[in-house]
């Protein structure tokens, strides 16, 4: 039987409580193994903590919005998202062998750097903390597949709930398999081609399954569903375009990640892809994707992708973008507050500094 609502508590604590408790649940049972294996969840535990919330702060809106009632499971399902994405970011993280993570050391910083104290050679440690972070995104990623295997729904929407779950998992693979294969250089890329990647990669996972698993819980038809994930979509490109933006020419202070990073891994972004047909681009190639770029190559790579018109054409498809979701949601059959969190959304993705 659903709880009521009241049973529950202000939705934000009662989200931070729920996922510590699962996290916990993991962190003690790891304890009958090694102590290296105690830490690791310990040190997902404290990477769980961070964060903006904006997928698992969606689900739960976007359920309340279309009426839903069973908040228990909602709350479940949003840990579930919320976990998915902590699996990718660490992933993510592996694949462009970053150390940092929201102005911390990921957990690959965190293992290597205790290997290294601990008399391991900085070959040996960093792959000692690569493994530890491929781990860490594997249990995580079943720990969200299980939550939401175990809600306590009908047969037919656990279906449906896996479904989604399914395919925001195997597309965001397509997605990152693209962006690092464009990183590669090794063909002629079109603009066409990065947005679509973005797509697949952020879009999926981050705005279209937390929105359709909402629907799915509060019991919408299939219509709206299909309008939702339309929407849903387009707002996720948005937001990575904002991201590349951000990557770029963001605060780091802010950002929580290297400004280097994207550069040092030859990251295909739109703004790249735009760049490249400028003949200043000719004079940075060389620089792009180099691992041990230096803050003044870097500077250079952002002065000729800003001097194209690159973040003029970016920005102009970032408000184009927007307007389109504009019209979509004013002419869907969504309810008015939903409908007005998705605009609220949309503003938030394009204004976002971090």
């Amino acid at each position: 039987m659903p709880e009521p609502a009241a049973d529950l508590g202000p939705r934000t604590d009662v989200f931070e409580a729920r996922l510590s408790e699962i996290l916990i649940r993991y962190a003690e049972r790891s304890r009958a193994f090694s102590a290296p294996y105690t830490e690791l969840w310990e040190s997902l535990a404290r990477m769980a903590a961070g964060g903006k919330r904006i997928r698992p702060r969606m689900l739960m809106d976007a359920y309340e919005a279309l009426g839903g009632a069973d908040r228990r499971s909602a709350l479940d399902a949003a840990c579930a998202m919320e976990l998915l994405h902590l699996a990718l970011v660490i992933h993510d993280d592996v694949i462009d062998r970053d150390l940092v993570r929201r102005g911390e050391m990921n957990i690959t910083g965190r293992f290597a750097a205790d290997a290294v104290v601990r008399g391991a050679s900085p070959e040996a440690a960093r792959a000692w903390g690569e493994a530890s972070s491929l781990l860490a995104g594997d249990l995580v990623l079943t720990a969200a597949h299980s939550l939401l295997a175990r809600l306590d729904v009908a047969q037919e929407q656990r279906e449906a709930i896996l479904d989604v779950f399914d395919d925001a998992v195997f597309e965001s693979a397509a997605g990152e398999h693209d962006d690092v294969w464009l990183s590669l250089h090794l063909e002629e890329i079109s603009p066409q081609e990065v947005l679509e990647m973005a797509d697949r990669k952020t879009a999926s996972y981050s705005f279209a399954a937390p929105l359709l698993l909402a629907a799915i819980l509060a019991g919408a038809g299939r219509d709206l569903i299909a309008e939702l994930s339309t929407i849903a979509r387009r707002i996720g490109v948005v937001y990575q375009l904002r991201d590349d933006v951000l990557g770029l020419f963001g605060d780091e202070g802010r950002t929580g990640k290297s400004a280097l990073s994207d550069l040092r891994a030859g990251k295909e972004t739109l703004l790249v892809a735009y760049a490249r047909s400028d003949p200043a681009w000719a004079a940075v190639s060389a620089l792009f994707g180099d691992p041990d770029l230096s803050v003044g190559d870097a500077q250079l790579i952002r002065s000729v992708i800003e001097e194209s018109g690159a973040t003029i054409f970016v920005e102009s498809m970032i408000a184009e973008r927007c307007d389109e979701v504009d019209r979509l949601v004013r002419a869907s059959g969504l309810p008015e507050a939903l409908r007005e969190q998705l605009l609220a959304l949309t503003t938030a993705c394009v204004s976002r500094i971090s």
